[in-house]
């Protein structure tokens, strides 16, 4: 029944009534007073101002409560038809009235209005012309047919007015609808992107942790069996560590600084990073042979270097985290469309490894775990394809990732 307005919209809408109904009052009750439109001018004052404050009301109440102002609107035209009134300046408050249900009304509230303007302009007609009817009944051909000529005129004059102002009505609500929509939208559309936003950090945060962790857990145990017999390889692993973890920090830092503020920048490594990656791997006692042919072609798309770093990223810890101890193949191929990469590790007695990273290799995974999701989701994003499973008693990761269709 009630709409929630701002209190500058009900302040403006009590002035602009207020003084509707101030200079209509008085411009009314001369304009009944000095005719003889009914009986009694003292009357006729009466019934004037009881009109007057009625459609004052109404159109105060247009946008607050449409159907109310068209309820006071209808009874005041009743009332004004009852007491033979003639048209009256405060009958233009039925146009803002018609307005305010087009515009700000519900389903019903709207079609109500649209009936209201056609059984509105069929009042007007009849009523204005009752005092010729009965002349009409007992007149020559020629006067009933101008009667009914004159009415069907009216009556179209009537509909054409009051249609228009529902009409325009109709176009502000739809213009209302279209801007709500596109709010909508636009809502949605940042809950994407955060989402997506999300998702992307969490699987930065996901290899940044797996990696790193891998690397101290088997750079502790080395440490941990040479710590007697050869107490300077202890300290280098130790130092290895104290680098790895340092660096992990740093990276889940931004991360989570990505989370507090999403206009800060994150870690976005590129392929001149994966010498370091490289070296990390090594460092955890693994025999890595990496094989570049051919070499990148200028400077590949930042989405494929950061697809190409995080997949091999993932792959050579699912290898660290899995594997048998022998050497690890990493392939890579920077062809002119296309880069090709290839990570073969060996498996003990040709099982099949867990296919996710920072889990213990005795704890069951069940296969496309959260290190294959996310290693297929970065090859996908730039319209890349991903295959990973147990081949030549291992493992094998392969991904072809586009350098021209990168988005």
């Amino acid at each position: 029944m009630f709409r929630n307005l701002r209190r500058s919209q009900l302040i403006t809408d009590v002035v602009v009534a207020g003084a509707f109904g101030l200079v209509m009052l008085f411009v009314t009750v001369i304009s009944v007073t000095g005719g003889t439109a009914v009986a009694s001018s003292t009357t006729a004052a009466v019934v004037a101002v009881v009109i007057t404050a009625l459609f004052s009301v109404a159109l105060g109440l247009r946008r607050l409560s449409p159907p109310l102002a068209l309820s006071l609107a209808w009874a005041a035209a009743v009332l004004q038809m009852l007491a033979m009134l003639p048209p009256l300046p405060v009958n233009l408050a039925i146009l803002a009235v018609l307005y305010g249900c087009a515009a700000y009304g519900s389903q019903r509230i709207f079609w109500l209005g649209f009936s209201s303007a056609i059984v509105g302009a069929l009042a007007i007609t009849v009523y204005l012309l009752v005092p010729s009817m009965s002349y009409a009944l007992t007149a020559a051909g020629s006067e009933l047919l101008w009667l009914i000529v004159n009415g069907g005129v009216l009556f179209i004059a009537a509909v054409l007015g009051l249609l228009l102002s529902w009409t325009v009505g109709a176009l502000v609500r739809t213009g209302m609808r279209a801007r709500e929509t596109a709010a909508l939208q636009r809502q949605a559309e940042a809950r994407a992107t955060a989402e997506f936003e999300r998702n992307r950090i969490a699987r930065d945060m996901h290899d940044v942790v797996a990696h790193s962790l891998a690397v101290v857990i088997a750079q502790a145990d080395g440490a941990r069996y040479a710590a007697v017999a050869d107490p300077e390889a202890a300290v280098g692993a130790l130092q290895t560590i104290s680098t790895t973890a340092r660096s992990a920090l740093s990276d889940v830092r931004m991360l989570l600084t990505q989370l507090r503020h999403s206009q800060a920048e994150g870690p976005q490594p590129t392929v001149a990073d994966l010498e370091g990656l490289y070296a990390q791997v090594r460092a955890a006692g693994v025999d890595l042979r990496v094989d570049v042919d051919p070499a990148p072609p200028g400077e590949p798309p930042a989405a494929v270097q950061l697809a190409v770093y995080r997949i091999l990223q993932e792959a050579l810890t699912n290898a660290l985290r899995h594997g048998s101890g022998g050497a690890v193949a990493v392939g890579l191929a920077w062809l002119p469309d296309r880069v090709s990469l290839r990570v073969h590790n060996p498996v003990a007695g040709g099982a099949e490894p867990a296919p996710s990273a920072g889990i213990a290799a005795s704890t069951p995974v069940p296969a496309g775990g959260h290190g294959l999701i996310g290693m297929r989701e970065r090859a996908q994003l730039i319209g890349g394809a991903l295959s990973a499973g147990p081949d030549d008693g291992g493992f094998t990761v392969v991904a072809t990732l586009p350098i021209g269709g990168a988005r």
